[in-house]
C-alpha cells in the first residue's frame, strides 16, 4: 500500500481544461504551472497502435438526425478529407455517430487541433492551435517539467473503454506498460497511477506492473466488463461497499470516486450528510481520490454559492487524499492557503 501523503493531492484533470483545450500539452504544462502534482491523460488508441491522449476515443459526435456537430475535442468534422471516415459504432452500449481514433493513424491525427470540449462554458480562443499529443510526449513534457522546476510531477493515466478496444484488437494494457517501463516508471513508488472504470483490465495490469492501481467508481451504472463480459450483477454503489472495497484492495492501491459517493445531494442538488466512504477505504488501506471539481456554478451544489472553494474545503476536511479538478490553481490556493488557516472546517454544510 502507498503511503498517504500529509495533503490531498491535486490532480489536473485532463490538464488545465478549464482554461485550455482538454488533453493537449498545452493545457498540461499550465496545470503544472498552477500548481498541479499529477496530470491525467486519459488513453485511446489509434489504428497504426499509438496510444494519445483524448477524453474519448470519439473526437467529434453527431446528432445523426441533424447531422449537427454535437460534441468535439477536435476539428475533424470540419477536414473534407476525413468526411468518409464518418461512421457509427456501438461503444460500452451506447450508439455514437463520429469520428474515432482507432480509424486514423497517428500521422493522420496529428493533422487535426484541438477544441473546446465546453464552448458554452469556456473560451474558444485556442480552437485550432494544439495538437493531439501521445503518451510519449505527455511523459516527456512531465518528465522535462520536473526537472526544470526542481519537484516531481506525477501522470495519472486512465485507460479508456478497454473491453471495446479489446475487441478490436487493439489492446490497451501491453502497449501502456511498455511505454511505462521505457521512461522508468516501474516501481510501487514511482510517480504514476493507472486508473480505470473496468476491473478485469486492472487486475490484469497488476500481473504486468507494480506501479499503483486505481479503481474509477462512479454513483450510478456498473464497470462495462461485468456487463459484457462476465456478466456480473454488481454495480458501482455495491463496489463501494465495505465488501465491495475489501474486493477492490486485492488488486488495486486506492479508489477515484464521484465525488457523490462521498458527500450526495438530493434531488435538489443541495448537499446531503457525508457517507462513510472515507473511512471505509482508509480502514483497509486504499486512498480515496474525488472527481471532479470544477469551478462554474453549474457544476456546484447550491449549499456553495457559486465558490469552488467552500467545495474544496469541505473535501479536505473530510479527509480526500486527493481532488482530480479542472482548475489546479483553484485547488492549490485552497490546499496550500485557507484549508491549512481552516482545518476546523464542518463536515457538513447546513447554510453556506
Amino acid at each position: 500500500m502507498r503511503k498517504r501523503l500529509s495533503r490531498p493531492l491535486i490532480i489536473a484533470h485532463r490538464g488545465a481544461s478549464g482554461y485550455r483545450p482538454e488533453h493537449t500539452l498545452e493545457a498540461y504544462e499550465l496545470a503544472i504551472a498552477l500548481g498541479a502534482d499529477y496530470i491525467e491523460p486519459d488513453l485511446v488508441m489509434t489504428k497504426d497502435e499509438v496510444l494519445v491522449a483524448r477524453h474519448e476515443n470519439a473526437i467529434a459526435i453527431l446528432n445523426p438526425k441533424t447531422q449537427q456537430v454535437i460534441e468535439a475535442t477536435t476539428n475533424v468534422a470540419e477536414c473534407s478529407e476525413f468526411a468518409d471516415r464518418l461512421t457509427t459504432k456501438i461503444i460500452d452500449s451506447r450508439v455514437i455517430t463520429g469520428w474515432f481514433t482507432e480509424d486514423f493513424t497517428l500521422a493522420e491525427l496529428k493533422t487535426l487541433r484541438a477544441k473546446e470540449r465546453l464552448p458554452q462554458l469556456r473560451s474558444t480562443e485556442f480552437d485550432g492551435l494544439f495538437k493531439i499529443p501521445t503518451l510519449d510526449e505527455v511523459i516527456e513534457l512531465v518528465q522535462r517539467k520536473t526537472r526544470e522546476i526542481g519537484r516531481t510531477i506525477g501522470i495519472y493515466p486512465e485507460t479508456k473503454h478497454p473491453t471495446y478496444f479489446n475487441s478490436i484488437g487493439l489492446s490497451l494494457e501491453k502497449p501502456l506498460v511498455e511505454i511505462l517501463n521505457k521512461h522508468g516508471y516501474t516501481r510501487s513508488d514511482a510517480p504514476i497511477f493507472i486508473q480505470s472504470f473496468e476491473t478485469a483490465n486492472l487486475k490484469y495490469l497488476k500481473t504486468l506492473t507494480d506501479v499503483p492501481l486505481v479503481q474509477l467508481l462512479n454513483n450510478s451504472g456498473q464497470p462495462y466488463d461485468f456487463i459484457n463480459t462476465v456478466n456480473i450483477n454488481c454495480t458501482y454503489l455495491d463496489m463501494a461497499t465495505p465488501a465491495g472495497l475489501a474486493e477492490i484492495a486485492h488488486y488495486a492501491d486506492g479508489i477515484g470516486a464521484n465525488k457523490r459517493l462521498i458527500l450526495p445531494t438530493d434531488s435538489n442538488g443541495e448537499l446531503l450528510e457525508p457517507t462513510s466512504l472515507i473511512q471505509d477505504a482508509h480502514t483497509i488501506g486504499l486512498f480515496v481520490h474525488a472527481w471532479t471539481f470544477r469551478n462554474e456554478s453549474i457544476f456546484l451544489a447550491p449549499n456553495y454559492k457559486g465558490d469552488p472553494r467552500l467545495e474544496y474545503q469541505q473535501f479536505f476536511s473530510l479527509g480526500v487524499d486527493g481532488v482530480f479538478t479542472d482548475f489546479s490553481d483553484t485547488a492549490w490556493g485552497v490546499e496550500s492557503g485557507e484549508y491549512r488557516r481552516k482545518s476546523n472546517v464542518a463536515h457538513s454544510f447546513e447554510k453556506c
